[in-house]
């Protein structure tokens, strides 16, 4: 497990109230060992204004878990920033729910490097995602 905090999925929902993971509707669905996922509707909230699922909103998600994810292997006082975020759409969402899975490519000392996959209901990939983050 490369997680050092203990947290559940309620805790996690929780700490995205009163901010932009309550405003787009992002939903934390599952974390094991070294995983982290999270929902996100694809309505008015998240949609471009031609009807497809808005590009930053996928970043937006992506971010998230990644930041969370990030969170969650530090200790104490440790904060989260982000460094880097960068993402690929590959497929566009007109409606439903897109589902984040967040995995670790690298968990240092002072920086981490997530990738972040999010797909559509049928489970076809819609955009991938790296975040670098620092530790301070």
């Amino acid at each position: 497990m490369i997680w050092r905090r203990e947290v559940n999925l309620e805790a996690l929902n929780k700490m995205g109230a009163d901010n932009m993971v309550e405003h787009v509707g992002i939903v934390f669905t599952r974390i094991d060992d070294n995983e982290l996922e999270a929902t996100m509707p694809v309505d008015n909230r998240t949609r471009q204004p031609f009807g497809l699922l808005h590009g930053g909103a996928s970043v937006v998600l992506a971010e998230t878990l990644g930041s969370v994810a990030g969170y969650l292997c530090t200790e104490g006082e440790q904060k989260i920033v982000g460094l880097e975020v960068n993402a690929n759409h590959l497929r566009s969402a007109r409606e439903g729910i897109v589902r984040g899975v967040c995995k670790a490519v690298h968990v240092g000392r002072r920086h981490q490097v997530w990738q972040i996959e999010i797909s559509d209901e049928q489970g076809r990939l819609c955009c991938t995602s790296r975040l670098t983050t620092a530790v301070v």
